[in-house]
């Protein structure tokens, strides 16, 4: 059977097929402030073409360029969107009308999905042989403090996550949140997450946001920025909408460096504070930004979705993270308004103080709830979600005596939706990316079937679940563009983004000082 695009419309966030004229600008085309992070000149769509449908268009077209595909491009240079076709795969599309295939190929044009089908012959293509692979979804990613990415070692015995959270949060400077986004960014590619919510809960000025949407200018992994408060921030006080506006205008608006890949939110501290919350939820309405917001994992910080039902607030576009103390009322509340939850798995059980995730993740699944999965912060969790899907459901099954015996066991496909489709539902991203489906973007992993720890293959999901991890996978697509192959990511200088963040790191620990001191006053030499 052939698959090939229902729709001739590009998703919102990618940019059309055919030419475009392009202006190059300096980052956003006007001055940013200068804190080291250096200068890049980009390309920036402008006034393209309108789309043809995808089925109607002739496929030579796109034959007159042949783009690189790995070797000859210097580590760090910005790969370009080609014209590929991924041969003989076996296939976890998360599409259910294109289901899972012992082989299939896939055509790539210009960073979308044209055609899913057997013996493909596309003309001008540059052929990957994924005869040995597995091709699937990138992963989604909903709830990452990506600021800290740097820090996930900081923490040690008795000095774990909130006190090495507290001793650090104002020893970053600007340059170490560039570095440590763009640390987690290349990192998250590395691993197969091509979309991420980098929630920003330690914003602590104008120049730190700048920061972080240089990283992600450079770090080309779809992203939803959620700007929010600077951490230990006074709980009456509203975050800086002002910034808000500027950052709009700055990074999102026509001369955007995004392409399209990075698109603008907020996440709040929650009703805790009620008169602020209701200020800054006036706030955001106004912007029509979506939202995150932490939803607790304990009793004394539980946030009710049956509450912020009843405030009007709640819906497809307001996502809670954790929500463990969650009843029937919130789970209910939730189902009405179709907001999304994230569990960040680790995070929940090593901080879930209101008894794990398990009972609450069987019932929010069969309650039909959109559920997806996160890492919260690097020092919690490790930035794979192999193995978060793994954890969620070797946990997913009802436990006898319990009020889950009757409950639903959690499957494999479920594990898998909830780390890609459910996680492009939640940052509102499902008609984009989250399943190999014609007419979406092109974010595509193919993993290697013959690895020791993988071969040889029996169930596709079951191998994707229990068996996979990111060593396994060999290319990595996102938006078209090809940012890893052969195991090696492409798109980026690895040596270097690692070497910046072990300096970055050195000075942030010198900063904070105790525990934290490090033994050597020079920065590690990688």
């Amino acid at each position: 059977m052939l698959i090939t695009t229902r729709s001739g419309t590009p998703p919102a966030d990618g940019p059309p097929d055919g030419p475009a004229n392009t202006a190059v600008v300096d980052d956003c085309g006007r001055p940013l402030p200068a804190h080291g992070l250096g200068r890049r000149t980009l390309l920036v769509s402008v006034g393209a073409a309108a789309a043809a449908p995808l089925a109607a268009a002739p496929t030579a077209a796109a034959g007159s360029r042949k783009p690189d595909l790995v070797g000859a491009r210097k580590p760090g240079e910005r790969p370009g969107r080609g014209h590929y076709l991924i041969k003989g795969a076996a296939l976890v599309s998360v599409d259910p009308l294109i289901g899972n295939r012992a082989v299939a190929d896939i055509e790539v044009r210009d960073g979308r999905i044209i055609q899913v089908g057997r013996h493909l012959r596309v003309r001008g293509a540059q052929v990957i042989d994924a005869s040995r692979m597995i091709a699937m979804p990138g992963f989604v990613e909903t709830h990452y403090h990506m600021w800290s990415a740097l820090g996930r070692n900081f923490v040690s015995t008795g000095f774990e996550y909130f006190a090495a959270k507290s001793a650090t949060v104002a020893a970053y400077t600007p340059d170490d949140f560039y570095h440590s986004v763009l640390l987690g960014l290349v990192e998250c590619a590395s691993a197969g997450i091509t979309t991420v919510n980098n929630w920003a809960h330690n914003v602590r000025g104008p120049e730190y946001a700048d920061a972080e949407l240089h990283a992600h200018a450079d770090g080309l992994v779809r992203a939803r920025y959620s700007y929010g408060h600077r951490d230990g921030q006074p709980a009456t006080q509203p975050i800086d909408f002002a910034d808000i506006d500027r950052v709009r205008a700055t990074w999102f608006g026509p001369k955007s460096p995004f392409d399209g890949l990075v698109h603008l939110g907020v996440n709040l501290r929650g009703p805790g504070q009620l008169q602020n919350f209701l200020v800054e939820m006036t706030e955001v309405k106004k912007r029509q930004l979506p939202i995150s917001v932490h939803s607790g994992q304990g009793p004394t910080t539980a946030v009710r979705a049956a509450d912020l039902e009843r405030m009007g607030f709640l819906g497809p576009d307001f996502l809670l993270c954790h929500a463990l103390p969650f009843d029937e009322a919130d789970r209910q509340a939730m189902l009405r308004t179709k907001a999304p939850v994230s569990f960040s798995v680790h995070s929940e059980l090593r901080l879930g103080t209101a008894g794990g995730f398990h009972g609450q993740l069987l019932r929010m699944l069969a309650a039909g709830i959109t559920v997806s999965l996160s890492f919260d912060a690097s020092s919690l969790a490790p930035i794979n979600m192999f193995e978060s899907m793994n954890v969620a459901w070797n946990l997913g099954i009802p436990y006898l005596g319990t009020d889950t015996a009757n409950l639903p066991a959690v499957v494999f496909h479920q594990v898998i939706e909830m780390a890609t489709i459910n996680g492009a539902r939640a940052l509102g991203l499902d008609a984009t990316t989250g399943s190999i489906t014609p007419g979406k973007r092109a974010d595509i992993l193919l993993i290697r079937a013959d690895d020791i720890n993988i071969a040889p293959i029996g169930d596709l999901e079951s191998t994707l679940v229990r068996s996979a991890t990111p060593a396994n996978i060999d290319t990595v697509l996102i938006d078209g563009r090809i940012v890893k192959r052969n195991r090696e990511m492409v798109s980026h200088d690895v040596d270097k983004v690692v070497r910046d963040a072990a300096r970055a790191a050195h000075a942030v620990r010198t900063r904070a000082g105790g525990i934290l001191t490090p033994t050597s006053p020079t920065p590690p030499a990688f």
